[in-house]
């Protein structure tokens, strides 16, 4: 089985040269305790957490899998002692707010810490971080009252919550939503429907979970405009704060999943459960935003987590397997060679170590930006994060999980036979991710909403991002990184050109965008990432030339090279796909589809 060892080296990397977490924690306010030495503390004990309690039970999970009898879930049993641990040695308010009865670090730390847990154990860490957006969304949108009563047991890690969206006879297209909301007449209102796929939707980890709702007024306009938001607890908190009766939310069968296994996907009745209302009437999507939002970059940071445990499972393997003779021989003395001589082994050893290191970058910086935008006193700093996040989401949740999908379908391959075999683990984490570009929104969805609804309408979305990298390629760099600065500057000029042909040609045929969109996305990520490699070339590159002898820095060297004469290229693929137009999917008639 794959044994999951945090990359603290990289991470610190990610964080301390190439971000500057440095100086960004030194004038975030709130951040005053997140000193250097005392993050350091923080991730080798996270670390430890990740490796030594969540890692060992992951395959148990997968293997054994959440029950569902007479309405009651259970969990496997290993994962309620690990929650257990995490609950009762403070993990789960790391980064929540101080006053409710969490530790106030930042929400930068917390999403590094976040990577150790999915990278160990994606089901089970899906419990906690689910909880954690339903805190943000309380916090953000609940009267005072409410937030005194739900948020200290959440932040504890007492109670749980969850997002409930998705209905049967709708996915993504809320705007068909039927839950019903009721007046009580006494401040509470009865909800009443069905909804499924809600993740972590119930279990027997906590003592209550709280349920944030989607739900439609009486008086409801029809479509997205028409939902309210609501809490809705799977049992009653009384006024003094105790769990009181159970709040008519059942359980009505839990989903048998290609993976995932030991996080409870539910299907959930609310039959006139009661509920606060907490956005204001029919501006419930808005609001849950607050969730969707928090939960695609935590989506992005699951698929760059199997994009680094399937990397270190491959990399472990081809270093110890003997098969074949190398091109140049590394063990002349013996019959064959460790797989990892052969290039095209190596070929998809750093197509995943690229993505993985590049994927963290992307992570981080969003992470920062979340930072910025929650608590910088400079409005005008918080407005420039707020637009590139609203840019940066959707090419980190779409493309990491894509990315993903790539690299532990290669971690499989590296391994051969024994990779499509479960006792080697390979498998599993390609199980685990396929979910990523899935829910949240389809990778699709993502596409659509990068391209049709946020850079068309608006070209001053991608101004931030785009000055951040001119700045970059116009700034003084090391012999070593200019040339990836030229290339990187050119990469970013086709992707203004082609966004400018695309709301060129938006309003002579309508299928246009939809065509181009998930091809604009990968492109859009491609570049991305050549911009964390490109800056993680010039960190490396400054560090040899101050006189660093540590490997780690010319293997940032060769990956970045690797980045760019191997990866970005698929970029001019793309452009072609992008420019072929929609008559090559809208003219063929649907008769012949078959």
């Amino acid at each position: 089985m794959p044994e999951y060892k945090a990359p603290l080296r990289d991470m610190r990397f990610a964080m301390y040269e190439v971000l500057d977490f440095g100086s960004h924690y030194a004038q975030l306010p709130g951040a005053e305790d997140a000193t250097e030495d005392t993050v350091q503390a923080i991730l080798e004990e996270s670390a430890k957490f990740a490796e030594q309690v969540l890692s060992p039970i992951n395959a148990e999970g997968d293997r054994v899998g959440c029950t569902w009898e007479d309405g009651r879930v259970s969990v496997p049993p290993v994962f309620k002692d690990a929650y257990r641990q995490f609950v009762d040695n403070g993990w789960a308010g790391l980064s929540q707010p101080a006053e409710w009865g969490g530790q106030g670090l930042p929400a930068s730390l917390g999403a590094v810490f976040y990577e150790m847990l999915g990278s160990a154990n994606h089901a089970w860490s899906m419990y906690p971080t689910l909880t954690w957006g339903a805190i943000k969304t309380v916090s953000a949108h609940a009267p005072r009252e409410l937030q005194e009563r739900f948020l200290p047991p959440m932040v504890s890690g007492e109670w749980s919550g969850t997002m409930c969206l998705t209905e049967p006879h709708c996915g993504s297209d809320l705007g068909l939503l039927r839950t019903r909301a009721q007046d009580n007449g006494d401040g509470t209102w009865a909800i009443s429907g069905s909804k499924m796929f809600i993740s972590a939707g119930d279990h027997d980890l906590t003592d209550n979970i709280v349920h944030i709702v989607l739900a439609r007024l009486p008086d409801a306009p029809e479509g997205v405009k028409g939902i309210s938001l609501f809490i809705v607890p799977k049992f009653w908190v009384e006024d003094d704060g105790s769990v009181g009766a159970a709040n008519g939310v059942s359980c009505g069968s839990i989903e048998h999943k290609m993976g995932i296994h030991g996080n409870a996907t539910a299907v959930l009745n609310f039959d006139a459960a009661r509920g606060y209302l907490i956005s204001p009437p029919h501006k419930g999507m808005s609001a849950m935003f607050t969730f969707i939002n928090e939960s695609r970059l935590g989506v992005a940071q699951q698929g760059q987590g199997h994009t680094e445990a399937s990397f270190q499972g491959a990399l472990r393997y081809a270093r110890e397997r003997l098969q074949m003779r190398a091109p140049k021989r590394v063990l002349p003395e013996q019959p064959a060679d460790p797989i990892i001589a052969h290039p095209d082994v190596r070929r998809m050893l750093l197509t995943q170590k690229a993505l993985a290191e590049g994927g963290r970058l992307l992570n981080y910086h969003c992470a920062k930006l979340v930072d910025i935008a929650h608590h910088s006193p400079d409005t005008g700093a918080r407005h420039r994060a707020e637009v590139e996040l609203a840019l940066l989401t959707p090419i980190a949740k779409g493309c990491l999980t894509e990315f993903s999908l790539e690299a532990t379908s290669n971690g499989i391959q590296v391994l051969g036979g024994h990779g499509f075999i479960s006792e080697w683990g390979m498998e599993q984490e390609y199980r685990d991710t396929r979910i990523t570009a899935i829910y949240e929104g389809t990778n699709g969805i993502q596409a659509l909403d990068l391209l049709g609804r946020k850079i068309l309408p608006d070209p001053g979305v991608m101004l931030p991002f785009a000055e951040r990298v001119r700045a970059f390629c116009a700034g003084e760099l090391p012999a070593a990184a200019a040339p990836l600065a030229a290339s990187l500057g050119e990469q970013l000029d086709l992707w203004l050109a082609l966004t400018d042909e695309l709301r060129a040609g938006a309003a002579a045929d309508p299928d246009s965008v939809g065509a181009a969109a998930y091809d604009y996305l990968m492109l859009a990520g491609y570049t991305t990432l050549a911009y964390f490699w490109a800056a993680s070339a010039a960190a490396a590159a400054r560090a040899l030339e101050a006189g660093s002898d540590e490997g780690f820095y010319r293997a940032k060297l060769a990956t970045a090279r690797f980045y760019f004469e191997r990866m970005l290229p698929r970029n001019h693929c793309l452009a072609q796909t992008i420019r072929s137009g929609a008559g090559n999917l809208m003219d063929v008639e649907e008769a012949f589809l078959g």
